[in-house]
């Protein structure tokens, strides 16, 4: 539990948000402390990256490598199991359960039910942490119950903190070399593929949520998505990096 929280407080520094915003508040230290060429120093790189990360050409290209890196799924495929990855929510009950899930989530949720939808007998894994109020897993249950998927066939997997833990529970319900899709966004399925891989299963990638487009002029402003673009592939970047180092240095 530790590592993982130590993992979260590191990242944050590393991360365009995280960044920015250190580089901002060095700048603002020297120049309360009067030292003003490297409050300039400081502040101008802030600046810089905020921009640089705000560029949606530079966004997409840090993007392009992640979600390049599997083909969209083929629904002629015959599989027993359907494994949709975890993600963001708020807590807010006063809202319907399609408001509750962030856009990722929805997406992911929507695919995996498209697949069990052309999938005779086919089951779907929902994973998520029960250390919160509100469990990620519950409300993506709710999502496909009512987009017509049968109780019978929902899995619901509460105490996965992380990716590794999710691939862990699948591998504890899963036949041994047991084909199954792997739900999850485009940008996160080479982290995820890399995980449950690690673990000798057998996922079948099926990535959504694209965020990657069409460059069709470079004379653009900066973007608030583009800024949460770079957020997500930085992140995701790291991560890759983190679990390879892990994996091959801890099993």
């Amino acid at each position: 539990m530790f590592g993982f929280y130590l993992k979260k407080f590191i990242t944050f520094f590393i991360e365009p948000f995280g960044l920015i915003i250190t580089l901002f508040f060095f700048g603002l230290y020297f120049l309360y402390t009067q030292k003003d060429v490297l409050s300039k120093f400081f502040l101008g790189l802030s600046l810089f990256f905020l921009l640089l990360f705000s560029y949606p050409p530079f966004a997409n290209l840090l993007i392009l490598p992640l979600e390049n890196s599997y083909k969209r799924y083929d629904y002629n495929q015959t599989l027993k199991y359907i494994h949709v990855l975890g993600s963001g929510f708020n807590t807010d009950i006063s809202q319907p359960v399609s408001s509750n899930l962030m856009e990722a989530s929805i997406r992911r949720v929507i695919e995996g039910i498209v697949i069990y939808k052309q999938t005779p007998n086919s089951k779907i894994i929902f994973t998520d942490y029960s250390g919160r109020k509100t469990i990620y897993s519950v409300l993506n249950s709710k999502l496909a119950l009512a987009l017509g998927v049968k109780d019978e066939d929902i899995i619901i997997h509460t105490r996965s903190k992380d990716t590794k833990e999710e691939a862990e529970f699948t591998k504890s319900i899963l036949p041994k070399n047991e084909k199954f899709a792997l739900v999850t966004s485009a940008s996160h399925i080479q982290r995820a593929m890399f995980l449950f891989r690690s673990l000798s299963l057998k996922p079948i990638a099926v990535p959504t949520d694209f965020k990657k487009y069409k460059i069709n002029s470079y004379l653009m402003l900066p973007t608030l998505e583009a800024l949460k673009i770079s957020q997500m592939a930085i992140h995701e970047y790291i991560g890759i990096v983190w679990v390879y180092i892990k994996v091959k240095l801890f099993g």
